[in-house]
């Protein structure tokens, strides 16, 4: 039986069942890790002791992989891969996912600590400390305040093409290393500019680029097999192959292969990082861009296996738990972790029930650190490039772009137009420029919405669109008017200009007009003083103002503002039905319906 699997009365009935650990009150709902723990049961351990074996022969290679691709020293990345899943274990509510470096956010912490380190390891380290821990700031704090909601903001073409650019960015930084040799380069052109010229001044290692154009075309091909481990299998080849014919950089050879060497032994120490005044401004703009990034990836990654597996997870738990792995990663000489969509198929494929496997697999790279720490010096860093470029190519969306194109035009340029932001102006501006992309879609419909003046169309029960039916009736001397948005300051008075043009183009002398307010959700001060101004000059010319169809809310809000009392509630109508026949009867007009005639 398989216990992560929803139980039977809600495969029966369709619903979803929400555990009763995730209904917990007080303290104790913000460590769901405990609360699992609390309702382990005997039979999940050898299966979650077994996913974390398996898991951690992919966490070494790609966790060091990361932190090269990031400016740092391999052996952070295992720092940070430690501390994230043992915090995550206990703060985290997926019991599935894995959290660690990834290389959605390497190229975001290569961009701050790059120019700022001038090489220095250590005030590497430090830098990329202080924006895990201002990252999990961010994230505990919205968290808290219940703003789990605001990725949902950014939308699929917008996140396609940021993680486009960023995976564009991460190849080109990675290429170099794949080619055996180094550049000092910064930002996507430059970076491909210098190792243009670097390829054409002929520094190009060949048994560093031949081992690792093997490593990745390894790694593709048994994507393709997700069960098996290609990391593991594609890196130890590669390891193995350099430390038997001894092709190593400093041992003498003629190929000279530039590796890893041997790793500090040890576990991490708890370290504040500092940074000086200067510092501030980039690391702060770094850190918000993994919190978005770190939090969009992994409240999509957790709400999929949520799904999968019948739990329920709260996406504000999420982003503490997130939150709380970042603050220890940072605490713990690592640097900004996040959800891996890597990583956490290779425990669900080995069986894992709990966070637990992640503690297991933390507590096997521990072992490692501490009993073999040279156990991988021999890996080639052409290698660990081929693994980062596979993660990237990963990233790329291709396949729902070309959905996009056929449906949305706009939307699939607005993609592209993030993608260039990225790749030209580089990560954190990149994704500076999409958030606010992201805000001005987001208002745009609001701000320039669709409006229609309405008619009756025989056969078809309602008012509708005249522009869409052009056979519609209309009732002579009334307009109904539609407004499919919010009323607010931004469209306001392109509200009030539309109705008169409205009135302008009725085909008689107007009346009334009718609001048909369904569709509007809200109101604020500054249209309802535009609807004040335009009763008063549509008085004046003999026309009544009224509404049909307003959400109760809305009315509580122009009581508020004083506005409803003012219109009279005589010009508030429960259905445009009801206000058409209201006019009808005051005003006299001739006029037979359809559904009149049939009757």
């Amino acid at each position: 039986m398989d216990e992560l699997k929803p139980p039977r009365a809600a495969q029966e009935t369709g619903r979803v069942v929400r555990p009763a650990l995730t209904g917990q009150t007080g303290w104790l709902r913000w460590l769901p890790g405990l609360q699992v723990l609390r309702n382990y049961q005997s039979a999940w351990l050898v299966h979650d002791l077994m996913a974390g074996l398996a898991l951690t022969a992919v966490l070494l290679p790609v966790g060091i992989a990361y932190a090269v691709a990031s400016g740092l020293p391999g052996v952070c990345g295992l720092y940070a891969t430690m501390a994230g899943l043992l915090a995550y274990a206990l703060f985290g509510p997926s019991r599935i996912l894995v959290l660690g470096p990834d290389s959605s956010l390497a190229a975001i912490i290569l961009a701050v600590v790059l120019p700022l380190s001038g090489g220095d390891p250590q005030r590497a380290m430090a830098l990329a400390g202080m924006m895990a821990l201002v990252s999990g700031v961010l994230c505990i704090g919205a968290g808290a305040a219940r703003l789990g909601f605001i990725t949902e903001l950014l939308s699929k073409p917008i996140r396609y093409g940021y993680m486009n650019g960023i995976a564009l960015t991460v190849i080109a930084s990675q290429l170099p290393a794949l080619f055996g040799f180094g550049v000092d380069a910064h930002g996507l052109i430059d970076e491909l500019r210098q190792f243009t010229v670097a390829l054409l001044a002929g520094k190009t290692n060949p048994v560093a680029l031949a081992i690792g154009a093997a490593t990745l075309l390894t790694i593709l091909m048994f994507r393709r097999h997700p069960r098996a481990p290609g990391v593991l299998i594609a890196v130890t080849g590669a390891t193995l192959v350099v430390a038997l014919l001894d092709l190593g950089s400093g041992t003498g050879t003629r190929a000279g292969v530039p590796v890893l060497g041997s790793l500090p032994q040890g576990l991490p120490a708890f370290s504040m990082p500092w940074m000086g005044y200067d510092d501030i401004s980039a690391v702060l703009s770094g850190a918000l861009a993994v919190a978005l990034i770190s939090f969009a990836d992994t409240s999509v990654l957790s709400r999929t296996y949520a799904g999968r597996t019948g739990m329920a997870v709260d996406p504000n738990q999420e982003m503490v738990g997130l939150g709380v792995a970042n603050l220890a990663a940072g605490l713990f000489q690592g640097f900004p972790v996040s959800a891996s969509a890597t990583r956490t198929p290779v425990a669900q494929a080995a069986g894992a029930r709990t966070q637990l496997a992640g503690v297991v697999g933390a507590l096997a790279v521990a072992g490692v650190l501490l009993s073999a720490p040279s156990l991988l010096r021999n890996l080639p860093v052409a290698a660990l490039a081929a693994v980062v470029i596979a993660s990237a190519i990963g990233l790329i969306e291709v396949t729902d772009l070309r959905r996009i194109w056929r449906i949305q035009r706009w939307e699939f340029w607005l993609s592209i137009g993030c993608l260039l932001g990225v790749a030209l102006l580089g990560a954190i501006p990149g994704i500076a420029l999409a958030i606010a992309v992201a805000v001005i879609e987001f208002l745009w419909d609001g701000w320039r919405p669709h409006s229609a003046v309405l008619g009756r169309v025989d056969g078809i029960k309602g008012y509708h669109d005249i522009t869409r039916h052009p056979q519609a009736r209309v009732v002579p001397g009334l307009v109904l008017f539609r407004w499919d948005a919010p009323l607010f300051f931004a469209n306001a008075e392109l509200f009030r200009d539309r109705l008169l043009d409205a009135i302008d183009r009725s085909p008689t002398p107007v009346r009334w007009l009718v609001v048909g307010a369904e569709p509007i959700t809200s109101v604020d001060v500054t249209s309802a003083d535009v609807l004040d101004e335009l009763d008063k000059t549509l008085h004046e010319a003999g026309i009544e103002l009224c509404f049909a169809e307003m959400k109760g809310p809305v009315k509580d809000k122009l009581k508020r503002f004083g506005l409803f009392a003012r219109l009279g509630e005589e010009h508030f109508f429960a259905t445009t039905g009801e206000a058409v026949s209201r006019y009808l009867a005051s005003q006299h007009v001739d006029w037979v319906d359809w559904e009149d005639r049939v009757q």
